[in-house]
This record gives structure tokens, sequence and C-alpha cells, in this order.
């Protein structure tokens, strides 16, 4: 519950916290010495770029869903005898999913038999 909380609020804090930053950074750069305020802006970015991170959902970078699923009849397939599948079978329409490819993309979006499924792992 706490960490759900936390998420919600990581966008409103980390604006906060950039702020604060930029003001202070400021507020600062006059009286820095040179090499002081280059490590002081280098940390600004760095703020800024986190405070940019909680904004986007990195899941949708590593995790892409298969909008158009390619298929291959069971004789030409490349699986071997121990690939796990999940399978799927409506009106006489069957589709098997290889796990190994499921384990990277987790969902797959298909018709079987007529019928729009979405197949996750």
């Amino acid at each position: 519950m706490a960490a759900i909380t936390i998420k919600q609020w990581a966008p409103f804090g980390t604006a906060v916290g950039f702020t604060i930053c930029a003001l202070l950074f400021l507020l600062l750069w006059p009286k820095m010495r040179r090499w002081t305020g280059i490590g002081l802006g280098a940390s600004l970015l760095l703020v800024a770029a986190s405070s940019a991170m909680t904004r986007v959902n990195y899941f949708e970078w590593m995790f892409h869903p298969v909008h158009r699923p390619g298929f291959e009849s069971s004789s030409d397939s490349k699986l071997n005898s121990g690939d796990m599948v999940l399978t799927v079978n409506f009106n006489g329409d069957a589709r098997a999913y290889p796990v190994r490819e499921m384990a990277y993309h987790h969902i797959v979006n298909d018709v079987v038999g007529g019928v729009p499924v979405a197949v996750t792992y």
C-alpha cells in the first residue's frame, strides 16, 4: 500500500525537488567557484532526468505487445518437444503461443475463432 502511494506522489515530489534544486542553484551560482558550479549544474541535470523518469512508464520500453502475431503450422514450427506453450481454442480455431516468446512480450493481441483475445504470461 505504501509503495502505491509513493508511486502516485512521485511525479509531484520530484517536481518539487527539482524546483528547490534549481532555485538553490540560481541563488548560489554567483558565489560559486567554477568547478563547484559545474558539479552542481551536473547534479541539477541528474535531478531533472530523475524527475522526468517518474512520468515515464519504462515497462512499455521493455515489453512490447504483439499486435499482429505471425503463425506457422505445427509441422513447420521450430518448437522443441520440451517447449511450453499457451494454447487457445475457440470455434475450432486453435493457436499456440510459445512461452519463451511470451516471456519477452508478455501480451499478444489476437483473434481466435472470431473472438478477440489478449493472451498474457
